[in-house]
């Protein structure tokens, strides 16, 4: 299996993020990518290849206009006003406030173009963001050339980012812009299956109306971890896209023998959609150690979770998303990934 890296990522590293009421150092820091790098070097999993550069198009295919425009600019912004720490968002357009009007002021756009304050903004984070994209897309370009599988090690993860909106560590949204990318390349059906602990609403958001892509995911209860306000076994899609949004929230504490048999619901439904080809938004904060999640899932499930996918016998994408027990990350991730190629 080959692995798809850039280093470019290493120029997003935010310096706090509000936790618990507190600015707190970030947990979505580089160090991630550099462990999940060794194991699956130290693994022998394949060759680790550097992405090919896709332009702005991609992107755009998924994320506003307005939106791709504020990222950009944002760190020039904030800084022309003398401060040269991280951006973060203070307020929020909320229910009683007006949403359908931009601010022209840095500090209001920041809010209206976030959902949390878990995403600061710094020098770096549109190169890295976009050097992100072109990792997951050049994976996805391996599908088109032949190949059965490839891992694009995505930093930042982007499933939590909306078609107008970053959250939840995310920013530009790497797996829907695969999956989009794939469609436009002649795949009839693609479908996202998301086994983060934590919902990846950014998805949701982008194929909320679409039938042609199907979004499978399998995640912690909304009503008891973030996003909170999506992730709920109601939410179906809309319009042509009704019945092609599959979600399945668990409870904290949720081991093996509960999450194999949602695993297997997700699975049979992927089964049924018959994509031409599946986007794993891979995840491993499911992990019983792991600092931000409560779930319990130890290493040798990941290989379960490997074998469930590669089961399927779909072409494969996955691109990396969460998880933040930085030692074990990396054993997780290839646990899964070695998995589904035993399975070829």
């Amino acid at each position: 299996m080959k692995t798809i890296h850039s280093d470019t990522h290493r120029l997003h590293h935010g310096q706090a993020e509000l936790i618990d009421g507190m600015l707190k150092p970030c947990f979505e820091m580089p160090a991630r990518v550099d462990m999940i790098l060794e194991a699956v070097q130290s693994a022998g999993l394949g060759p680790v290849l550097s992405p090919e550069a896709f332009g702005p198009a991609p992107p755009a295919r998924v994320h506003t206009a307005p939106y791709l425009a504020f990222l950009e600019g944002a760190w020039a912004r904030w800084t022309a006003l003398g401060r040269s720490h991280d951006a973060l968002p203070l307020v929020w357009p909320a229910r009683d406030l007006r949403q359908d009007v931009e601010p022209s002021h840095i500090d209001g756009q920041l809010g209206f173009f976030s959902t949390d304050a878990s995403v600061p903004v710094t020098a770096g984070t549109w190169t890295a963001a976009t050097a992100a994209v072109d990792v997951a897309l050049t994976a996805a370009r391996l599908l088109q050339t032949g190949e059965r599988t490839a891992f694009a090690l995505c930093r930042p993860p982007g499933h939590h980012a909306a078609a107008g909106a970053m959250g939840g560590y995310c920013y530009l949204n790497n797996a829907a812009i695969a999956a989009r990318w794939l469609r436009d390349q002649g795949a009839a059906r693609v479908a996202v299956l998301d086994v983060d602990y934590h919902h990846g609403n950014g998805t949701q958001n982008i194929f909320w109306t679409d039938p042609s892509v199907l979004f499978v995911s399998l995640h912690a209860d909304p009503r008891e971890e973030y996003p909170y306000f999506a992730g709920h076994a109601d939410e179906r899609g809309a319009g042509e896209g009704y019945g092609f949004n599959l979600n399945i929230p668990l409870p904290r504490g949720t081991d093996w023998s509960r999450y194999g048999i949602a695993l297997r619901e997700a699975c049979t439904t992927i089964s049924r959609f018959a994509p031409d080809a599946l986007v794993v938004s891979l995840g491993v904060d499911t992990f019983e150690g792991d600092p931000i999640s409560a779930f319990a899932l130890r290493g040798d499930d990941y290989r379960r979770i490997g074998e469930a996918i590669g089961d399927l016998r779909f072409r494969t994408v996955f691109v990396m998303e969460g998880g933040y027990a930085v030692r074990e990350i990396g054993i997780n991730v290839v646990n899964v990934l070695q998995a589904f190629d035993s399975v070829g």
